[in-house]
């Protein structure tokens, strides 16, 4: 009799090990966030040390391969038109159009196809169903003014060896009003290699040299030319805006055209599809020691240029040029002192490590640890900001590698004979790039597209740094399976426990701890957890409030993302005062929407409403990880900092009223952490606190948070809508946890 039985439950009891990992992970979930949220931030501060150093992906492009042909001959010509541009500048009348002219007259001097392409500044402001709408000319026609315009001046050297499909561009800009020395300098960089690939033999991709007209803002120029280059138009006019203002469109262009007849062209000349991009300039910062260059890649919403070309552009800068390359840094990380007592910690793991088997490349100099981490946290920031560090940033929103490269001279004021070597290095510099570019068949493809740098020469790989955000986001859904399940079940259980041990249960956390495994697990040998689960769906329909709950608060915060659109249109109003309009519309459509459509009052009476707020938080964690992930694939830096914030809010929340009733220790404790997390966790206080500590609290505003935010908006940052949309949304669902009535 005994033996039919045994085979039944021999067979239930032979789970799918993937099925009793999970339940292992669920029943001790509170020990594996702990583990998994201090490896996530150990994680992160090993990335410096787990950088690699750079390298040439893409074999074709053979840097430095060839000697630079670039002459002393070429500086002359460059160092000329230098002083003619800068003699312009005490000639006021006219010098806008003269200089353009003078530019134009040079182009046209040394081969090159010269035009004029005019533009009108785009008036950026926050459109609700355009947000993530690409560059067209839906944004022209509301945005346009006839009366203000800019000139870009653009040549085009035809490749002798190619067939037009191909161009590589060169971008400098123009103060055309007033040219200062160095935006000279770096007209006459440009122009020095120029005037250079109009006799090389070699070229096999056209060479555009645009001239960007920065009056109004070089990024505005480069975006313009960029549209009107990707955007066919069939009117015969050549440009968009022109046909916003046609009584004016061709009034520049005759004006300008008797100067330059012989290869100057109305209307809109294109060469081939852009294989890369390159934004020159000279800075206005003397670098003590040594001629320096600045590289800044960062574009819209995190994206990066392909690594080849920077690490083009440093292996010629370092090996070749003699320039010291660097990155932009976070300079407040420098003075920090614990982190340099981690780098000397981490600089001693390493020294043991080799001790123990020289073989092992680990640790590096803690001063190499602190640069890496301010030059990692830097590129953290920039890319979560989204917004493009430079006009390079046009480009990448076409699908084109583009950086800015900055010039710093050793001094400010250079003499001839210093001036004449710092645009033969730099000149020669641009020379190899464009060379190494020209090698190329085929578009950048061969290395990283996502990349954090810790120096010029060392880069964090996608593969790696995503571990750091893996492990950050992991206990969110096991705590959250956690809840739900203990949850259900102590809902279950009120119907027949006594009241008293149902009070006991209400005064005790909800989470599945290793004393509380042994249900979970003793239900999957003996093969009831179907059964089990099974009840749980059909008895407990709790979850239904709490998601209603979450979806409200959801959906407020997407209203809260569309209010700026119309406080903007309040005339005369300060960011301080838009700031508080913004907070007031929000807390009161956060009252009307959460009373009309969350019916607080609808599950008051149930007798089972103690573990409501288990529910709910299991709910939130769930809705907070879909939220990062989302944000992951967008934008990871954005996501990878909200993490930090909102995976320790959410984990950590707990209602104060319990925590106060039992007064331990330990609840007290969680209880100040969350009031401290719950603060620190609203953006304006985030974004405050933030500040102060990198730049100082004496100059801070309430309406900079206002400015911050209104600068997302307008670039069309993705971390806006993160802002609004995920991270404000769970703090707000937080609170209410913290503060429930339970």
């Amino acid at each position: 009799m005994a033996e039919p039985e045994t085979e039944p439950n021999a067979s239930k009891s032979k789970r799918r090990p993937i099925v009793r990992l999970g339940i292992f992970l669920i029943s001790h979930s509170f020990f594996f966030s702990l583990v998994l949220s201090t490896a996530a931030v150990l994680a992160l501060l090993l990335l410096p040390v787990l950088a690699k150093n750079t390298y040439i992906s893409e074999n074709s492009l053979m840097p430095g391969s060839v000697a630079p042909v670039l002459s002393d001959e070429d500086v002359a010509e460059a160092n000329r038109l230098i002083d003619d541009l800068t003699a312009l500048n005490s000639k006021p009348v006219g010098s806008a159009i003269g200089s353009r002219r003078l530019v134009a007259q040079y182009m046209s001097n040394s081969g090159a196809e010269v035009s004029f392409h005019k533009f009108h500044p785009q008036l950026n402001q926050f459109h609700p169903l355009r947000f993530f709408s690409g560059p067209d000319s839906g944004r022209v026609e509301q945005n346009v003014s006839c009366a203000l315009y800019g000139v870009n001046t653009v040549g085009i050297i035809r490749a002798p060896r190619g067939d037009g499909k191909e161009a590589i561009v060169l971008v400098t800009p123009l103060n055309s009003a007033k040219v200062s020395k160095n935006e000279a300098l770096s007209l006459g960089i440009a122009y020095s290699v120029f005037s250079l690939l109009t006799r090389v033999p070699w070229l096999a991709k056209d060479v555009i040299w645009l001239v960007a007209d920065s009056q109004f803002i070089e990024y505005a120029a480069v975006s313009a030319w960029l549209r009107d280059y990707h955007t066919p138009v069939f009117s015969g006019r050549g440009t968009i805006d022109a046909e916003m203002c046609p009584e004016s469109n061709n009034l520049h262009v005759m004006e300008e055209k008797h100067f330059t007849e012989r290869t100057t062209y109305d209307g809109f000349k294109r060469a081939g599809t852009m294989a890369a991009a390159l934004v020159m300039k000279v800075g206005d910062r003397a670098y003590q020691y040594e001629d320096s260059l600045s590289i800044y890649a960062e574009a819209s919403n995190g994206q990066m240029p392909n690594l080849d070309l920077i690490n083009t552009v440093n292996y010629l800068a370092v090996h070749r040029q003699g320039l010291r390359v660097k990155v932009e840094r976070l300079r407040s990380f420098l003075d920090m002192g614990w982190l340099e007592t981690l780098g000397e910690m981490f600089e001693s793991l390493g020294h043991y490590a080799r001790s123990v088997n020289p073989q092992l490349k680990f640790g590096i100099p803690a001063a190499e640890y602190i640069d890496g981490s301010a030059t990692l946290a830097s590129s953290l920031y920039y890319q979560a900001l989204g917004i493009p560090t430079g006009p390079h940033g046009a480009f990448r929103d076409y699908q084109v590698d583009a950086i800015t490269v900055e010039f710093l001279p050793k001094v400010n004021t250079l003499g001839n004979r210093r001036q004449n070597d710092f645009l033969l290095r730099s000149g020669r510099l641009i020379e190899g790039v464009v060379q190494s570019v020209n090698n190329l068949l085929e578009k950048f493809h061969q290395s990283f597209f996502l990349y954090l740098l810790t120096s010029p020469s060392k880069f964090v790989s996608v593969g790696v740094y995503m571990i750091a955000f893996a492990l950050l986001v992991a206990p969110l859904p096991m705590v959250a399976a956690s809840l739900f399940v203990n949850g259900s079940n102590s809902d279950d259980s009120l119907s027949t426990e006594k009241p008293a041990h149902s009070a006991t249960a209400a005064d005790s956390a909800p989470s599945v701890t290793a004393s509380e495994s042994s249900p979970l697990l003793s239900a999957a040998d003996s093969g009831s957890l179907a059964t089990r689960a099974g009840c749980i769906t059909l008895s407990s329909w709790k979850w239904l409030f709490a998601a209603k709950k979450s979806f409200v608060v959801y959906l407020w915060g997407s209203v809260v993302s569309l209010l700026p659109y119309f406080i903007c249109q309040i005339p005369n109003c300060t960011p301080t005062t838009s700031f508080i309009i913004w907070v007031l519309l929000s807390v009161l459509s956060l009252v009307v929407m959460y009373m009309i459509l969350a019916s607080p009052f609808s599950d008051a009476n149930d007798s089972q409403s103690q573990k409501e707020w288990a529910i709910l938080k299991s709910v939130t964690l769930s809705a907070a990880f879909i939220g990062l992930c989302l944000m992951s694939i967008i934008n990871f830096a954005t996501a990878e900092i909200g993490g930090l914030l909102i995976v320790p809010m959410c984990l950590m929340a707990h209602p104060l009223k319990l925590d106060v009733k039992t007064r331990s220790l330990r609840t007290m404790l969680r209880a100040a952490c969350n009031l401290v997390l719950g603060i620190v966790g609203f953006p304006p206080v985030t974004f405050i606190v933030l500040k102060g500590a990198f730049e100082g609290f004496g100059s801070i505003n309430v309406g900079d948070f206002w400015s911050w935010v209104e600068s997302l908006w307008v670039w069309n940052s993705a971390t806006y809508l993160y802002i609004g949309v995920v991270h404000l949304p769970s703090w707000v669902l937080c609170i209410h946890i913290l503060f429930h009535n339970c």
